[in-house]
Protein backbone atom coordinates (compact mmCIF):
# COMPACT_ATOMS: atom_id res chain seq x y z
CA UNK A 1 0.00 0.00 0.00
CA UNK A 2 1.30 3.17 -1.11
CA UNK A 3 2.42 5.59 1.86
CA UNK A 4 2.69 9.60 2.13
CA UNK A 5 6.29 10.37 3.41
CA UNK A 6 6.47 13.53 6.28
CA UNK A 7 9.32 13.28 7.28
CA UNK A 8 9.52 9.90 9.67
CA UNK A 9 5.65 10.24 9.71
CA UNK A 10 3.77 7.70 7.46
CA UNK A 11 0.53 8.85 5.61
CA UNK A 12 -2.14 6.29 3.89
CA UNK A 13 -2.25 7.41 0.54
CA UNK A 14 -5.83 6.10 0.19
CA UNK A 15 -6.86 9.00 2.40
CA UNK A 16 -7.39 12.26 0.28
CA UNK A 17 -5.82 15.03 1.69
CA UNK A 18 -5.12 18.73 0.03
CA UNK A 19 -2.59 21.13 0.65
CA UNK A 20 -2.87 25.49 0.58
CA UNK A 21 0.73 26.49 -1.15
CA UNK A 22 1.14 29.73 -0.94
CA UNK A 23 3.53 32.01 -3.28
CA UNK A 24 5.25 34.84 -1.73
CA UNK A 25 4.64 37.49 -4.23
CA UNK A 26 5.74 38.95 -5.85
CA UNK A 27 6.80 36.17 -8.16
CA UNK A 28 8.89 33.91 -5.21
CA UNK A 29 7.98 30.58 -4.26
CA UNK A 30 10.00 29.77 -0.60
CA UNK A 31 11.11 26.51 -0.11
CA UNK A 32 8.87 25.57 2.74
CA UNK A 33 6.26 26.18 0.40
CA UNK A 34 7.73 24.34 -2.32
CA UNK A 35 8.84 21.50 0.24
CA UNK A 36 5.37 20.94 0.45
CA UNK A 37 4.40 21.39 -2.70
CA UNK A 38 6.86 18.37 -4.11
CA UNK A 39 5.70 16.25 -1.09
CA UNK A 40 2.16 16.67 -2.16
CA UNK A 41 2.57 16.36 -5.85
CA UNK A 42 4.99 13.25 -5.97
CA UNK A 43 1.98 11.39 -3.73
CA UNK A 44 -0.89 12.49 -5.93
CA UNK A 45 -2.58 14.32 -3.80
CA UNK A 46 -4.18 17.97 -3.95
CA UNK A 47 -2.44 21.25 -3.63
CA UNK A 48 -4.28 24.63 -3.95
CA UNK A 49 -1.74 26.53 -5.47
CA UNK A 50 -2.55 30.35 -4.25
CA UNK A 51 -1.10 33.78 -4.56
CA UNK A 52 -1.63 36.09 -1.57
CA UNK A 53 -1.33 39.44 -2.80
CA UNK A 54 -2.48 42.44 -0.78
CA UNK A 55 -2.52 44.96 -3.85
CA UNK A 56 -0.29 48.06 -3.84
CA UNK A 57 2.57 46.26 -1.71
CA UNK A 58 2.72 43.03 -3.80
CA UNK A 59 1.70 43.70 -6.51
CA UNK A 60 0.07 46.73 -9.51
CA UNK A 61 -2.79 48.45 -8.12
CA UNK A 62 -4.72 47.65 -11.08
CA UNK A 63 -6.83 44.82 -11.00
CA UNK A 64 -5.76 43.60 -14.56
CA UNK A 65 -2.49 43.88 -13.00
CA UNK A 66 -3.21 42.24 -10.22
CA UNK A 67 -4.75 38.84 -12.03
CA UNK A 68 -1.90 38.98 -14.30
CA UNK A 69 0.37 38.88 -11.57
CA UNK A 70 -1.37 36.03 -9.75
CA UNK A 71 -2.65 34.14 -12.81
CA UNK A 72 1.22 34.01 -13.95
CA UNK A 73 2.21 32.45 -10.04
CA UNK A 74 -0.35 30.15 -9.97
CA UNK A 75 0.76 28.73 -13.47
CA UNK A 76 4.08 28.61 -12.22
CA UNK A 77 3.04 26.59 -9.37
CA UNK A 78 0.63 24.03 -11.08
CA UNK A 79 3.04 23.65 -13.77
CA UNK A 80 6.11 22.17 -11.26
CA UNK A 81 2.95 20.38 -10.28
CA UNK A 82 2.46 18.45 -13.16
CA UNK A 83 6.42 18.22 -14.33
CA UNK A 84 6.17 16.39 -10.83
CA UNK A 85 3.79 14.40 -11.51
CA UNK A 86 1.41 14.49 -14.26
CA UNK A 87 -2.37 14.38 -13.67
CA UNK A 88 -1.38 15.35 -10.21
CA UNK A 89 -4.88 16.95 -8.80
CA UNK A 90 -4.58 20.79 -8.17
CA UNK A 91 -6.80 23.90 -7.60
CA UNK A 92 -5.62 27.23 -8.94
CA UNK A 93 -6.16 29.68 -5.87
CA UNK A 94 -6.32 33.45 -5.66
CA UNK A 95 -6.13 35.32 -2.27
CA UNK A 96 -6.21 39.02 -3.12
CA UNK A 97 -7.52 42.36 -1.54
CA UNK A 98 -6.24 45.71 -1.95
CA UNK A 99 -3.74 48.04 0.23
CA UNK A 100 -5.56 51.57 2.23
CA UNK A 101 -3.49 53.93 0.67
CA UNK A 102 -3.91 55.89 3.97
CA UNK A 103 -2.87 53.46 6.93
CA UNK A 104 -1.11 50.97 4.73
CA UNK A 105 -3.38 48.20 6.33
CA UNK A 106 -4.82 45.59 4.16
CA UNK A 107 -9.05 46.37 3.07
CA UNK A 108 -12.05 43.59 2.28
CA UNK A 109 -15.24 43.85 0.87
CA UNK A 110 -13.98 46.49 -1.99
CA UNK A 111 -15.48 46.82 -5.26
CA UNK A 112 -11.54 46.11 -6.69
CA UNK A 113 -10.91 42.99 -5.25
CA UNK A 114 -14.60 42.02 -6.38
CA UNK A 115 -13.12 42.85 -9.56
CA UNK A 116 -9.95 40.74 -9.17
CA UNK A 117 -11.91 37.85 -7.96
CA UNK A 118 -13.79 37.56 -11.08
CA UNK A 119 -11.55 37.73 -13.48
CA UNK A 120 -9.40 35.14 -11.70
CA UNK A 121 -12.40 32.87 -11.81
CA UNK A 122 -12.83 33.06 -15.90
CA UNK A 123 -8.97 32.58 -16.25
CA UNK A 124 -9.66 29.35 -13.39
CA UNK A 125 -12.36 28.30 -15.70
CA UNK A 126 -10.10 28.88 -19.28
CA UNK A 127 -7.34 26.32 -17.44
CA UNK A 128 -10.13 23.81 -16.32
CA UNK A 129 -9.65 23.72 -13.15
CA UNK A 130 -10.96 24.21 -10.00
CA UNK A 131 -11.09 27.68 -8.53
CA UNK A 132 -10.24 28.82 -4.44
CA UNK A 133 -10.93 32.05 -3.55
CA UNK A 134 -13.33 34.32 -1.56
CA UNK A 135 -14.70 33.71 1.74
CA UNK A 136 -16.49 36.59 4.60
CA UNK A 137 -13.32 38.86 4.94
CA UNK A 138 -13.58 41.76 6.49
CA UNK A 139 -11.41 44.52 8.37
CA UNK A 140 -13.26 44.98 11.80
CA UNK A 141 -12.69 43.86 15.06
CA UNK A 142 -16.34 43.59 15.96
CA UNK A 143 -19.37 41.38 14.51
CA UNK A 144 -20.60 45.18 13.97
CA UNK A 145 -22.11 46.97 10.17
CA UNK A 146 -18.85 47.17 8.88
CA UNK A 147 -18.01 43.32 9.55
CA UNK A 148 -21.55 42.46 7.90
CA UNK A 149 -21.05 44.67 5.34
CA UNK A 150 -17.72 43.79 3.89
CA UNK A 151 -18.35 39.73 4.67
CA UNK A 152 -21.46 40.49 2.64
CA UNK A 153 -19.73 41.93 -0.34
CA UNK A 154 -16.54 39.48 -0.43
CA UNK A 155 -19.50 36.24 0.01
CA UNK A 156 -21.62 37.59 -2.94
CA UNK A 157 -18.24 38.19 -5.28
CA UNK A 158 -17.39 34.43 -4.80
CA UNK A 159 -20.49 33.29 -5.83
CA UNK A 160 -20.94 35.59 -8.70
CA UNK A 161 -16.63 34.72 -9.85
CA UNK A 162 -17.93 31.17 -9.82
CA UNK A 163 -15.66 30.02 -6.66
CA UNK A 164 -15.48 26.10 -6.47
CA UNK A 165 -13.28 26.26 -2.84
CA UNK A 166 -13.79 29.07 -0.23
CA UNK A 167 -11.93 28.97 2.40
CA UNK A 168 -12.36 31.06 5.88
CA UNK A 169 -16.16 31.31 4.35
CA UNK A 170 -17.30 32.28 8.46
CA UNK A 171 -15.91 34.21 11.66
CA UNK A 172 -13.23 36.12 10.07
CA UNK A 173 -12.23 39.48 11.74
CA UNK A 174 -9.47 42.04 11.91
CA UNK A 175 -8.12 40.91 8.36
CA UNK A 176 -7.63 37.37 9.80
CA UNK A 177 -5.90 37.95 12.89
CA UNK A 178 -8.76 37.36 15.08
CA UNK A 179 -12.12 35.13 15.39
CA UNK A 180 -15.68 35.92 15.89
CA UNK A 181 -17.91 33.15 17.13
CA UNK A 182 -21.23 35.93 16.67
CA UNK A 183 -19.63 36.67 13.66
CA UNK A 184 -19.07 32.93 12.67
CA UNK A 185 -22.80 32.06 13.17
CA UNK A 186 -23.65 35.26 11.36
CA UNK A 187 -21.48 34.34 8.25
CA UNK A 188 -23.13 30.97 8.41
CA UNK A 189 -26.88 32.21 7.77
CA UNK A 190 -25.19 34.34 4.74
CA UNK A 191 -23.40 31.50 3.22
CA UNK A 192 -26.98 29.65 3.56
CA UNK A 193 -28.09 32.29 1.65
CA UNK A 194 -25.64 31.92 -1.51
CA UNK A 195 -26.22 28.19 -1.87
CA UNK A 196 -30.13 29.09 -2.06
CA UNK A 197 -28.89 31.56 -4.95
CA UNK A 198 -26.52 29.09 -6.52
CA UNK A 199 -29.08 26.35 -6.76
CA UNK A 200 -30.79 28.33 -9.42
CA UNK A 201 -34.53 29.32 -10.48
CA UNK A 202 -36.69 25.97 -10.02
CA UNK A 203 -38.29 25.65 -13.47
CA UNK A 204 -40.10 22.40 -12.82
CA UNK A 205 -43.82 22.56 -13.32
CA UNK A 206 -43.99 23.30 -9.16
CA UNK A 207 -41.91 25.80 -10.01
CA UNK A 208 -43.19 27.72 -12.82
CA UNK A 209 -46.63 27.75 -10.37
CA UNK A 210 -48.97 27.76 -13.45
CA UNK A 211 -51.72 26.10 -10.76
CA UNK A 212 -51.63 28.68 -8.26
CA UNK A 213 -51.88 31.86 -11.15
CA UNK A 214 -54.78 29.57 -12.95
CA UNK A 215 -56.18 28.52 -9.30
CA UNK A 216 -55.78 32.80 -7.38
CA UNK A 217 -56.94 34.76 -10.80
CA UNK A 218 -57.15 38.20 -11.43
CA UNK A 219 -57.62 40.59 -7.49
CA UNK A 220 -57.06 37.78 -5.62
CA UNK A 221 -54.14 36.88 -2.77
CA UNK A 222 -51.94 33.43 -2.92
CA UNK A 223 -51.86 33.44 0.68
CA UNK A 224 -54.62 30.57 1.29
CA UNK A 225 -54.16 28.58 -2.01
CA UNK A 226 -52.96 25.06 -3.13
CA UNK A 227 -49.59 26.14 -4.04
CA UNK A 228 -48.61 28.50 -1.56
CA UNK A 229 -49.53 25.79 1.21
CA UNK A 230 -47.51 23.07 -0.09
CA UNK A 231 -44.62 24.99 -0.69
CA UNK A 232 -44.60 27.89 2.16
CA UNK A 233 -42.41 25.91 4.68
CA UNK A 234 -39.09 25.73 1.72
CA UNK A 235 -40.38 28.63 -0.57
CA UNK A 236 -38.04 30.90 1.22
CA UNK A 237 -34.81 31.14 2.74
CA UNK A 238 -35.57 31.18 6.55
CA UNK A 239 -33.00 33.26 8.60
CA UNK A 240 -31.88 32.84 11.89
CA UNK A 241 -30.47 35.29 12.44
CA UNK A 242 -32.10 38.34 10.68
CA UNK A 243 -35.21 39.98 12.75
CA UNK A 244 -38.20 40.59 10.92
CA UNK A 245 -40.67 41.21 12.96
CA UNK A 246 -42.49 44.33 13.42
CA UNK A 247 -40.91 47.28 15.59
CA UNK A 248 -43.34 46.42 18.47
CA UNK A 249 -42.34 42.49 18.46
CA UNK A 250 -38.78 43.67 18.46
CA UNK A 251 -39.20 45.47 21.42
CA UNK A 252 -41.03 42.72 23.35
CA UNK A 253 -38.39 40.15 22.41
CA UNK A 254 -35.60 42.05 24.33
CA UNK A 255 -34.62 44.78 21.40
CA UNK A 256 -31.53 42.72 20.44
CA UNK A 257 -29.16 43.98 17.84
CA UNK A 258 -27.63 41.07 15.06
CA UNK A 259 -24.44 40.85 17.31
CA UNK A 260 -26.66 40.00 20.36
CA UNK A 261 -28.72 37.49 18.67
CA UNK A 262 -25.41 35.54 17.74
CA UNK A 263 -24.01 35.54 21.07
CA UNK A 264 -27.45 33.85 22.04
CA UNK A 265 -27.47 31.60 19.19
CA UNK A 266 -23.84 30.28 19.61
CA UNK A 267 -23.26 29.66 23.11
CA UNK A 268 -26.72 27.41 22.80
CA UNK A 269 -25.20 25.63 19.85
CA UNK A 270 -22.02 24.37 22.23
CA UNK A 271 -24.47 23.98 24.99
CA UNK A 272 -26.63 21.47 22.85
CA UNK A 273 -23.09 19.94 21.59
CA UNK A 274 -22.91 16.07 21.65
CA UNK A 275 -19.13 14.67 20.92
CA UNK A 276 -20.05 11.51 18.79
CA UNK A 277 -19.44 8.43 19.51
CA UNK A 278 -15.68 7.32 19.60
CA UNK A 279 -14.32 4.14 20.44
CA UNK A 280 -12.09 4.69 23.83
CA UNK A 281 -9.02 2.62 22.25
CA UNK A 282 -8.98 5.04 19.38
CA UNK A 283 -9.07 8.05 21.78
CA UNK A 284 -6.69 6.86 23.99
CA UNK A 285 -4.32 5.95 20.73
CA UNK A 286 -4.80 9.60 19.19
CA UNK A 287 -4.29 11.00 22.41
CA UNK A 288 -0.72 9.53 23.29
CA UNK A 289 0.29 10.20 19.96
CA UNK A 290 -0.58 13.76 20.79
CA UNK A 291 1.59 13.73 23.77
CA UNK A 292 4.40 11.78 21.78
CA UNK A 293 4.48 14.73 19.14
CA UNK A 294 4.35 17.66 21.66
CA UNK A 295 7.32 15.87 23.37
CA UNK A 296 9.36 15.87 20.58
CA UNK A 297 9.40 19.25 19.88
CA UNK A 298 12.02 21.74 21.58
CA UNK A 299 9.74 24.41 24.26
CA UNK A 300 10.04 27.41 22.69
CA UNK A 301 9.40 29.01 25.92
CA UNK A 302 12.99 27.91 27.06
Amino acid sequence: MAKIVFGDEFVDQNCVMISLINANSPMTFDATMLGALKVYARNNQATIVTPFIIAGAMSPVSAAGVAAQSLAEGLAGMTLVQLIRPGAPMVYGNFVSSMSMQSGAPTFGTPEAAQMMNISGALARRLGVPFRSGGGFCASKLPDAQAAYEAANTLNATLNAGVNFALHTAGWLEGGLAMSYEKFVMDADQAGMLRVAAEGVDMSENGQAMDAIREVGPGQHFLGCEHTQKNFKTAFYMSDMADNNSYEQWLEDGGCDAATRANTKFKKMLADYELPPLDPAIDEALLAYMEQRKASFEDSNI
